[in-house]
């Protein structure tokens, strides 16, 4: 789904993470990865992630404590440091979508902002160990900012940052709901699928960014 009712040149793209470059940090899956491979009770890990994961992604709780709430709120056979290496193995690239944001970038001088939901911990260990930031100008984390998706304020604080117009800018999420509360604020959008890459390249040739 794109949104295309503006004919401004495009200079800047703000996309997501999870779903979009990178598989999600901590998502349902994961977690029941998780559960199977450390004989957790599901069902009490999804309740207590529920409870608590939108703080920890908000920036008002460390990893730590939000363990400490989920999964190390009674002993454990294995330790702290075990369980949070096998949250960050969770993450995977998706090579197609980085390589085409790259080549964007490179072709038409874009800024590259990402705007994200994600805690610190596994935000700055995905960014770092994918090298985001060797492409990616700023980073709009819900940890950094304190506040979440679908706020609209998130994307205002990038198009502040950004110092460009709105209608300049094409937004890329998993999520529909994300990408038509960005094109409420007059950005364009893109709901992205990372299983059709193409389709993305398709949307962003007819806004003006072919290869």
């Amino acid at each position: 789904m794109a949104n295309n009712s503006t004919t401004a040149r495009v200079t800047a793209l703000f996309l997501d993470i999870g779903g979009v470059m990178l598989t999600n940090g901590w998502d349902r899956r994961s977690r029941e990865a998780a559960a199977k491979k450390f004989g957790l009770d599901l069902d009490e890990l999804n309740d207590r992630h529920r409870m608590t994961f939108d703080t920890y992604e908000a920036g008002k709780l460390s990893l730590d404590e939000y363990l400490r709430r989920t999964v190390f709120c009674k002993e454990q056979p294995f330790t702290m440091e075990q369980f949070k290496t096998f949250m960050y193995d969770q993450s995977q690239a998706y090579p197609e979508m980085i390589d085409l944001v790259k080549a964007l970038k490179a072709r038409y001088g874009l800024k590259i902002a990402v705007v994200n939901n994600e805690g610190r911990e596994l935000n700055e260990h995905r960014i770092s160990t994918f090298r985001l930031g060797d492409f990616v100008d700023f980073f709009i984390s819900s940890c950094f900012v304190h506040f979440r998706k679908p706020d609209a304020d998130i994307w205002k604080v990038a198009l502040d940052i950004a110092q460009i117009p709105a209608e300049e800018v094409v937004y890329i999420d998993d999520r529909p709901m994300f990408v038509q509360v960005a094109q409420g604020l007059g950005l364009r959008g893109i709901v992205h699928n990372h299983k059709n890459v193409a389709l993305t390249r398709d949307g962003l040739a007819a806004m003006g960014l072919s290869l």
